[in-house]
């Protein structure tokens, strides 16, 4: 029997909660002298997971998704989610205490604007809002002729009484064979990048940033190997870390002390205030609490918002993080195959679930010997669950894979030498010529970014349009973005660089991103085809001007020929098929089972031109 062990079940959406949670809310502000708070998912950090005592919204609403923010007033309270969890908000959360919004279409601070009222005071949490979230908030909240208030502590906190504790899990030492890179090196680029821009300081306040930097990894949020952490980098002199001295072994510890002085979190804003005069640090606009821009400013420092300078050196994979890529991606491949070949087998006599199939998945990921975690909650999704693009199985939505449906797993592992993320859409039986259509289509897509060919400053936005052409022309789209970065043994969502219409980062060699368009038709099926793609340099072309970058692709599974219609496609199309196909098969047979790789064989067949 299959068991999944890194992931749970458990419906954690307490929707008959939130009209009595709110209510309880609406007294501790009134109590306050506030007229209205703003609550969000972030965490000190804005880690996209983060510790079960960090989930404020989720237990004030009911939606455990892993970007929104709830604003709530004295007689209307408002939940924003972005196009991924609409189908999702509606599920988890009380419609008549909390309407729904499009965060993109109708952003929070547009929304203040309209509903606060003349001279009522706002509260936010300036520990979890960034420099540019407070300064949005400011200006909707004049608009509306209000006044926004940072609130001494988080308000919620007073009425949750059963709070988890803050984790505490050890820190680990990831070793150089992984990194690629010693930690000295690391710190020394980031000092060249802080003379560069003429600075004195950088805070580091990304856990990911500082883990990469320092070479160290841990466990304090679900599915990425973060510990939770600070880290102040100064031009000149010992760079402090502030992390939890329990989460230190002696080993550790005397290892990072070679590199840092150790503190403790809880001095952070002292250390910082005490540096801070006459100097100029750079804080990070997405991650950089408020807070710490004030204390900074208040001491005599001054603020430079921008980037942390770590955001792109850990997005462009050196030698040894590329090689470990490509193993992770063999052996998850490997692991998948297998997981494919029974799913084939078992799926058409109607007595696999959703979540047999998770289970089933990650047992065969177990069985590598090599995984220590998933990367993300496995998306199970069949039938019209599929179209829910970020949909999380429950023991409540749990749905058995019926014949004549689409199913849908979006997963990815975690491996010391790389995360992985793929997605694949199954026919259970003989799909439907519309199925056939659409999934067609959403390949086109996929082919023009795998075989995107592009010049040295190109961004994300600019070859998203690629990824939807096929689509448009039949007058359909999908809601996300097609493409994030990937970090290494990291985040499975990574900055700055993706493919969306928003990626305004240049694409460099070196980067790992996703490409994964899709299509979903609520209330039937879902489709996605996913891969991880490496960006790589190309020979220059003759008479060319430019330098080139494209694409190798990591991923290797079959994409489900029965769900292709060949004569939608070009000749050029079918070759990369055909040819990727034959390269899955050359490098995943060996890995494989005598009566896995027979599967694979057929699953891997070229299509007829």
């Amino acid at each position: 029997m299959f068991k999944a062990e890194f992931q749970s079940f458990e419906e954690r959406a307490t929707p008959g909660k939130g009209a009595e949670r709110l209510n309880a809310l609406r007294k501790e502000l009134a109590r306050r002298g506030l007229d209205g708070f703003i609550v969000t998912t972030a965490d000190q950090h804005q880690n996209e997971y983060v510790p079960a005592c960090e989930e404020r919204m989720a237990w004030l609403t009911g939606f455990t998704g892993s970007l929104g923010a709830v604003v709530v007033l004295g007689d209307k309270a408002a939940l924003f989610v972005d196009g991924r969890y609409t189908l999702q908000a509606r599920d988890q959360v009380d419609g008549k205490a909390f309407s729904i919004e499009h965060l993109v279409e109708h952003p929070p601070h547009e929304w203040i604007a309209e509903h606060l009222s003349r001279g009522a005071k706002l509260g936010f949490d300036s520990w979890r809002t960034t420099l540019d979230s407070a300064e949005r908030l400011q200006k909707s909240v004049e608009r509306a002729g209000g006044m926004l208030v940072a609130a001494s502590d988080n308000p919620l906190d007073a009425i949750w009484r059963d709070r988890p504790a803050p984790p505490l899990t050890p820190v680990k030492l990831h070793d150089l064979k992984f990194a690629g890179e010693p930690a000295a090196d690391k710190l020394k680029r980031i000092r060249e990048a802080l003379a560069k821009d003429k600075l004195d300081a950088v805070l580091l306040s990304d856990p990911a940033s500082i883990a990469w930097t320092f070479n160290i990894r841990g466990h304090d949020v679900s599915h990425t190997p973060l510990p939770l952490s600070w880290a102040y980098v100064p031009r000149e002199g010992t760079p402090t870390l502030f992390v939890d001295a329990r989460k230190l072994s002696n080993k550790v510890r005397d290892t990072l002390a070679k590199l840092a002085d150790i503190r403790e979190p809880a001095a952070l804003e002292d250390e910082v205030t005490k540096r801070a005069n006459g100097r100029t640090v750079r804080l990070d606009q997405a991650t950089a609490p408020k807070i710490l821009a004030e204390r900074i400013e208040a001491a005599g420092g001054k603020i430079d918002k921008g980037a942390d300078p770590v955001m792109r050196m850990k997005a462009i994979k050196n030698a040894a993080e590329i090689d470990g890529a490509r193993a992770a991606h063999l052996r998850d491949g490997a692991a998948l195959v297998r997981f494919l070949a029974w799913f084939d087998h078992e799926a058409p006599q109607g007595n696999l679930t959703e979540i047999d199939a998770v289970a089933a998945l990650e047992t065969f990921r177990r069985e590598t010997g090599k995984l220590k975690d998933i990367s993300f909650p496995t998306i199970s999704g069949a039938g019209p669950n599929g179209a829910i693009v970020h949909y999380r199985v429950t023991d409540r939505s749990n749905r058995r894979i019926a014949p004549g449906e689409l199913f849908l797993l979006d997963s990815g592992a975690q491996y010391e030498d790389g995360t992985t993320d793929v997605t694949r859409t199954v026919a259970v039986d003989e799909p439907t010529s519309e199925m056939r259509t659409r999934f067609t289509q959403v390949l086109k897509g996929h082919i023009a970014i795998a075989t995107a060919k592009f010049p040295q400053g190109t961004t994300g936005a600019q070859i998203d349009p690629f990824a939807r052409r096929a689509l448009w022309a039949d007058g359909v789209d999908f809601d996300h973005g097609t493409g994030h970065g990937v970090g290494s043994y990291l985040s499975v969502h990574e900055g700055p660089a993706r493919i969306s219409k928003l990626g305004g980062a240049k694409l460099e060699a070196g980067m790992i991103l996703s490409n994964e368009p899709g299509y979903y038709k609520t209330g039937a099926y879902g489709i996605r085809i996913e891969n991880l793609e490496l960006i790589v340099g190309l020979p220059a072309p003759s008479g060319g001007e430019k330098k080139l970058l494209g694409f190798e692709v990591l991923t290797l599974a079959p994409i489900d020929r029965r769900l292709i219609d060949p004569s939608l496609l070009t000749a050029d199309e079918i070759d990369w098929v055909n040819a990727y196909h034959a390269d899955v098969r050359r490098r995943l047979s060996p890995e494989l089972d005598d009566a896995t790789a027979r599967w694979l064989k057929v699953a891997t067949d070229p299509l007829p031109k």
